[in-house]
């Protein structure tokens, strides 16, 4: 059990309840969250190589939320006291088992998915060669911009990977 993330259970863990302004209003289960669609916060990271390319991987077939599809980010909801940031890295180590200097890029109010959520999405770049979970990743690869685009329009993606991309896109400096 991690104190960290203030784990409840295996499958559930306390999360800071928030406001339309991303203000902390209490800290609630993510299940609970979920269930009555209270924001909280969630925090991705997109990945890329010393190339520019993307990291896209697809989710194992026993996980509970959108078994097989395909994403673009890497991550899932931020602990109590968790920055964005910090529970990209945790997501990014704990799915990929990878470490990396993560950036806070842009956070917006994510109302695909679950449930509404504040989505903060971030940016590192890794090697090559990841060492993904099992349990988490059934597949990952490195595609270009035009390939990623391609993949957005053939493949099934989680709710929010096609408004991260489109977001991700228009950050650039």
């Amino acid at each position: 059990m991690s104190v960290l993330r203030g784990t409840v259970s295996d499958v559930d863990e306390l999360v800071e309840r928030v406001d339309a302004e991303d203000r902390v209003l209490g800290v609630v289960s993510r299940r609970e969250a979920v269930r009555a669609g209270w924001l909280h916060r969630v925090g991705v990271v997109v990945c890329r190589d010393g190339q520019g390319r993307f990291l896209v991987h697809r989710r194992a077939e026993q996980l509970s939320r959108f078994p097989g599809h395909h994403e673009l980010g890497v991550g899932g909801a931020a602990g109590v006291g968790e920055s964005y940031e910090q529970a990209a890295a945790r997501e990014l180590s704990e799915e990929l088992g990878a470490r990396a200097t993560v950036s806070l890029r842009f956070t917006f109010l994510n109302q695909s998915g679950l449930s509404p959520h504040w989505l903060g999405v971030c940016d590192a770049v890794l090697p090559e060669i990841v060492a993904p979970d099992p349990a988490e990743v059934a597949w990952h690869g490195w595609l270009t911009e035009r390939e990623l685009r391609g993949a957005l329009r053939q493949w099934t993606f989680t709710p929010d990977s096609r408004e991260i991309f489109a977001r991700y896109l228009a950050s650039q400096p």
